[in-house]
């Protein structure tokens, strides 16, 4: 069995930045555990595998695997697919089937190796319980307690598909002094996959909004991460105006990945009617897997 697979950079426009994915074309005929042993082999932090989808009127199915389970959803991959689907067939819309439900994403061709897609969050954002102590999670990143919280954010825990907790802090510069004490960890993070995403706003730079790194799913840290900015925009909502608003994040600059995650937000009589993540990818290379007989 031999399948064509293309591999991108996500959430940039600039080959070697961004999120690295791995997208295998074609990949109906395979099982379960071949596609979580292909994305072990590639050992990105997600690799995604298109699919006939079930409905006539959806593009693809999309299934995404990082090297040791299968997500519902997530950021990253949903770009990418959809860019590598809009460029293949110069559509400016897909729909694509993924765990979490059917994502519909608009496409923009920059050029025959590059696109833009932005798509709605198929699962708003939801606070799935509560953030552990400012102290605990202080001694998890090697800051003062004093450095946990951000104007008017305090930690909280979401999730748009995916959870999260959501730790925000000081400022740009304890975002880059952070050193992780893993000792205790799923003590202090015991919800989901332990996974946090630490952020900040920045006031001081232009065109950038907020700042953030994400740490677990046993990848360790992670250059950018769409579906943490997916939980991300539930904290936003709450303090947020009624109305719509856009946000930029950045991400992966302390791992030398700078990367950029466009958020939007929209908010009705108070609640959170609308979030919409989007971004650039840009195809670096394509190969074929040879899977043998």
């Amino acid at each position: 069995m031999k399948l064509n697979y293309m591999l991108l950079d996500v959430f940039t426009t600039t080959r070697l930045k961004g999120n690295p994915l791995a997208v295998v074309l074609k990949a109906d005929g395979l099982l379960d555990d071949q596609m979580q042993a292909i994305a072990a082999e590639f050992n990105l932090s997600e690799t995604v595998f298109l699919q006939k989808p079930k409905s006539e009127r959806h593009t693809a199915a999309v299934r995404i695997f990082t090297p040791s389970v299968e997500l519902p959803f997530a950021g990253h991959p949903t770009v990418g697919a959809a860019v590598v689907l809009g460029l293949q067939s110069r559509a400016t819309a897909v729909r694509l089937e993924e765990k979490v439900g059917v994502v519909t994403c608009v496409i923009e061709r920059v050029d025959k190796e590059t696109g833009l897609a932005r798509f709605a969050l198929p699962k708003l954002p939801e606070e799935i319980g509560k953030a552990p102590s400012n102290a605990a999670i202080a001694a998890t990143l090697g800051l003062e307690t004093s450095e946990i919280g951000c104007g008017l954010y305090q930690p909280a825990q979401f999730s748009a598909g995916v959870p999260y907790y959501l730790i925000p802090i000081k400022d740009a510069e304890a975002l880059k002094r952070i050193r992780l004490e893993r000792r205790g960890w799923e003590d202090v993070y015991p919800g989901g996959r332990g996974s946090i995403y630490v952020f900040t706003q920045t006031p001081e730079e232009r065109g950038i909004d907020f700042a953030a790194r994400m740490f677990g799913m046993g990848i360790g840290e992670d250059p950018a991460t769409g579906s943490a900015a997916a939980a991300l925009i539930g904290l936003i909502a709450r303090l947020s105006d009624n109305g719509q608003h856009e946000y930029r994040l950045r991400q992966g600059y302390e791992m030398g990945r700078p990367s950029i995650i466009e958020l939007q937000v929209r908010k009705a009589d108070d609640k959170l009617t609308h979030g919409g993540i989007g971004g650039h990818a840009v195809i670096i290379g394509e190969g074929v897997l040879n899977l043998g007989d």
